[in-house]
């Protein structure tokens, strides 16, 4: 198996089963800051979009699986491959499509192959590599838009977690985050990182009940942390569990498959004290998937889950399938991305995934279909909201094939970017 096979495999649940005993040298994709366009709730205007890019031309880094971050009107974000050593990138872009390598993995102990998106603390950019290190298991670094990268840690030194597929979150000075694997049972973990370098298990999943392989990103409410498992549970099918910075763990939620939800690998999206997530699989929709494809579910803090959407509900591929990326509230209205679905094949797959939005109440709306020519396909991230324009990339596709940034209007209007 390719190494890009084994990362992408990571972020399925189908496929977590055997990361195990896989080399867990790779694996999943993030989430962002939101930006004060999301925070201050103004909408997306129906206009334009400004800026485009292809990503597989030489060093330039290919296959983007995470949300971009926006500091100050300049994108940057993470390639799982191509650079100077074919590991991944970190790269900058800005809106008129000028985009620029800071760093390319693979060189030593700087680890490889960056699945999740970049924190921005202060004007340092902080994110995880899936492999690499000193340990070969996965790294968290820091890197400045002027100034070499940086490892702040070595994953896979006893139990304190490997392979870190998921983004950081900032909380109060300190940097919170998942790994897929490793901790006391080998089945993922919780950790705390000071921005200089100091790490501490917070949290080791055991399995039953209280979830396994955490893929996804935390958020933080209140200074609880919150957050998805993509298996494990009573069902071992995933959970939603909270963590306090103390370290104690609860179960919100066991999914069971059908009807709400398989295997969440994303991170929570918080809507006036309501979570909102998706599901890669379950559901009632079908889409030749007999465990689903996919769900849109909404949990209070309590507890209290409920489907809000399930994906290819009429036996249709068109209107989207299996995400496995979050969601962005913008003005009381969701958007998201699904991998699969909308039209054509990609991979023998039916479409090649779309941008959708999504009312609280559960009415979905197709914006873009992807794979119609060059404008890129298998959106894994999900999307960010930058001055009245969304945000994304595609892990495929494009002008070399390599991956796109893309803008879409909430009218569907979509270019990549370049």
């Amino acid at each position: 198996m390719k190494t890009s096979d084994l990362s992408l495999c990571a972020i399925f649940a189908g496929c977590v089963a055997m990361a195990a005993c896989s080399q867990a040298t790779e694996l999943s994709r993030l989430h962002y800051t939101p930006n004060v366009d999301i925070v201050s709730g103004r909408g997306v205007s129906p206009r334009s979009y400004s800026v485009m890019y292809s990503f597989g031309n030489l060093s330039d880094g290919n296959s983007p699986m995470a949300r971009l971050l926006d500091v100050g009107g300049t994108f940057y974000g993470t390639t799982t491959g191509g650079g100077a050593y074919g590991r991944g990138t970190v790269f900058s872009l800005t809106t008129a499509g000028i985009e620029k390598v800071l760093h390319s993995f693979g060189s030593g102990t700087d680890g490889i192959d960056p699945q999740a998106g970049l924190v921005n603390v202060r004007g340092t950019l902080y994110g995880t590599t899936t492999g690499g290190g000193a340990y070969g298991r996965g790294t968290v670094f820091r890197i400045a838009t002027n100034a070499a990268e940086k490892v702040l840690h070595s994953f896979g030194s006893g139990t304190d977690g490997t392979v870190p597929v998921s983004g950081l979150r900032y909380v109060g000075g300190t940097l919170y985050g998942t790994t897929l694997l490793g901790g006391a049972h080998d089945l993922g973990t919780v950790f705390s990182l000071t921005t200089g370098g100091t790490e501490n298990v917070l949290h080791s999943f055991s399995g039953q009940p209280d979830g396994t392989y955490p893929a996804a990103r935390l958020i933080d409410v209140g200074g609880t942390l919150y957050g998805t498992t993509q298996n494990g549970g009573a069902y071992d099918a995933g959970t939603v569990f909270s963590l306090t910075t103390g370290g104690t763990e609860n179960v919100l939620h066991s999914f069971s498959g059908q009807p709400d939800g398989v295997y969440p690998s994303a991170e929570l999206t918080d809507v006036g004290g309501t979570f909102y997530g998706t599901t890669q699989y379950g559901g009632t929709g079908y889409c030749g998937r007999s465990i689903g494809a996919g769900t849109v579910f909404s949990i209070t803090p309590g507890g209290t889950e409920k489907v809000l959407y399930s994906f290819c509900s009429v036996n249709n591929s068109t209107d989207g399938c299996c995400p496995v990326s979050g969601l962005i509230d913008v003005g009381g209205t969701l958007y998201g991305t699904t991998e699969y679905g909308g039209t054509g094949y990609c991979i023998s797959e039916p479409g090649c995934g779309t941008v959708f939005s999504l009312t609280t109440a559960g009415i979905e709306k197709v914006l873009h279909r992807f794979g119609s020519g060059t404008d890129g396909s298998r959106p894994f991230a999900g999307l960010i909201n930058v001055r009245r324009a969304l945000y994304g990339t595609t892990y495929e596709g494009g002008a070399h094939g390599g991956g796109t940034v893309f803008s879409i209007t909430t009218g569907g209007t979509e270019n990549m970017l370049r």
